[in-house]
Parts: structure tokens; C-alpha cells; sequence
């Protein structure tokens, strides 16, 4: 199989479990403790990529990598969960399909790379894909809800840059594991104050935290970190991934079929995936 499109599959199962997130924290957890779930999701899952071969971060470069796990990490979980629960899921998940764009225009002057008219378009394809998909004409928008979620996107897209310009601080599992053990430790206090202790949890709040800990999180952001070095900063066109999971997982949880105007975006998404990173330039390899 050609590498480049094995790095892409690979990369793409990241997104396929991220798809499971607002399911798994609607129905399985707290959704009164937004930050706290965040926290707890990121750290305990750092922590458990360290311990499996990771190893301490370099002291030397805590100030990057702190950077880091706040914008894909800390900040973005507090957003991403701040919004989930205050929007509709497809609200929520419209307004986080503009990362691709933001990634777009920020590799420019981040990585020098200017945007092709073939990236933005499929970045707006994209965008008109997942609104087709998920969008519900009769939701009413919390506006802080909305907010948060296009905060969260830009957050990621700046975070999903930087690892690109910064990537060779490590090996992909150790970015992983200090971005998200950096970027936990950092919401946990955070999260603390605003929000307090949550209740004893039940064996469901058990289940569905151990999941995103260990499949959501641990395993999903090192296989993202990894796309990021080998595709570079454009494997945010895979992100698009997720809200088709998410609806596919809703229609098969309600018993429901996808309508014609769906089935149109999930085409146009995946289009725009299949354009955005397998028509992106490659990051430059390391000396």
C-alpha cells in the first residue's frame, strides 16, 4: 500500500473514535462538570503514555510543549466539553468542521506555506458538508455554546500548526504524552474552582471515562500526533471524520435512515477530507 496513504488511514482512526465522544459524555457522564471530565480524560491518559515508554518531558523544552497542551489539550477539552453541553450536537459539531480552514490560513504564516485554492475550497466543501449532515434547521444556538465551540476549533487548529513547526521535540508518542499530561494538569485546578467535586461516580461514569481515557484519548491522540508528522498540519481535513461517526452512531441508536440531503454531506465531507490531505504539501523530513 502506498505510504502516504497508509499514514492517512491510520490517522483517519483517530476521528473515528473522536466521532464518540459527545454520545459517550451525554450518556455516560457528568455533563454539569464539562472541565473536569476534560481534565480528567487528558491526564490520566498522558500519564499512561508515559509510563508506557514516553518517559518525563525535557525540561528544557516544557515552555513549547506547555504551549502545546493548553491549545490542543487544555483549552480546547474546556471549550469542546463547555460546548457539548450547552449546543445541540450538530451545532456543535458544524461550527468545530472549521478547523480545516483555520489550519488553512494559519500554516501560511506559521509554516510559510501559502494556501492552494484547491484547500480552501475543499475546506468550505467540508464545512457545507457537515452542516448538511448534522445541522438541525429548528435548533436554537446557545450563543456562549457557540463560542466555545469555535473556540475549541481554533484552539486545535493552532495547536494542530504548532506540532507540525515543533514536532521534532520528540517521537510522536512523547508529544502526545506531554501534551496531554501538560494540558491536564493545567485544567484540573481550573476546573476545580469553577466547578467543584462531582458526584460519587456510577459504574456507567466508570465505563464511559475508562473509554475515553484510553481509546478516545491515549490511543487516538498519538495516533493524530503521529499523522501530524508524517502528513503534516492538513490532517485537520480528517477531523471531518468525526461528526459523520457521530450521526452515523445517532441515526443507529435511534433506529433512523439518513436522508438524501445527508447522504450529500457525508459525500462532500469525505471529498474534502480525500482533497485536503492527499493534495497537501508533505512536511519537510527530519536531518
Amino acid at each position: 500500500m502506498n505510504p502516504a496513504l497508509l499514514a492517512v488511514l491510520s490517522t483517519a482512526v483517530a476521528p473515528v473514535f473522536w466521532g464518540t465522544t459527545y454520545i459517550v459524555f451525554t450518556q455516560t457522564l457528568p455533563i454539569e462538570h464539562p472541565l473536569l471530565v476534560a481534565a480528567l480524560r487528558a491526564l490520566p491518559a498522558g500519564i499512561l503514555l508515559m509510563l508506557a515508554g514516553a518517559g518525563l518531558p525535557p525540561r528544557d523544552k516544557l515552555l513549547p510543549l506547555a504551549v502545546l497542551g493548553f491549545a490542543n489539550i487544555g483549552f480546547f477539552f474546556a471549550l469542546l466539553f463547555f460546548s457539548a453541553s450547552r449546543l445541540p450536537g450538530g451545532i456543535a459539531a458544524t461550527l468545530s468542521s472549521a478547523q480545516p480552514l483555520i489550519v488553512t490560513f494559519l500554516a501560511w504564516p506559521l509554516l510559510s506555506r501559502r494556501p492552494a485554492p484547491v484547500q480552501i475550497a475543499a475546506a468550505f466543501a467540508g464545512m457545507i458538508g457537515v452542516a448538511l449532515l448534522v445541522l438541525d434547521p429548528n435548533a436554537r444556538p446557545d450563543f456562549m455554546g457557540a463560542l466555545a465551540a469555535l473556540g475549541a476549533s481554533a484552539s486545535m487548529a493552532v495547536g494542530t500548526v504548532l506540532t507540525e513547526r515543533w514536532g521534532r521535540m520528540g517521537t510522536a508518542l512523547q508529544l502526545a504524552a506531554w501534551q496531554l499530561t501538560l494540558g491536564g494538569a493545567l485544567l484540573i485546578p481550573v476546573a476545580l474552582a469553577m466547578e467543584g467535586l462531582p458526584p460519587v461516580p456510577e459504574p456507567q461514569n466508570l465505563l464511559g471515562m475508562t473509554y475515553l481515557v484510553l481509546v478516545g484519548t491515549a490511543l487516538a491522540y498519538w495516533l493524530w500526533v503521529r499523522g501530524i508528522s508524517r502528513l503534516g498540519a492538513n490532517v485537520a481535513f480528517l477531523g471531518l471524520i468525526s461528526p459523520i461517526v457521530a450521526t452515523l452512531l445517532g441515526a443507529a441508536m435511534l433506529g433512523e435512515f439518513l436522508t438524501v440531503l445527508q447522504a450529500l454531506g457525508i459525500a462532500l465531507a469525505l471529498g474534502s477530507c480525500f482533497v485536503g490531505t492527499m493534495f497537501a504539501k508533505r512536511p519537510r523530513p527530519s536531518k
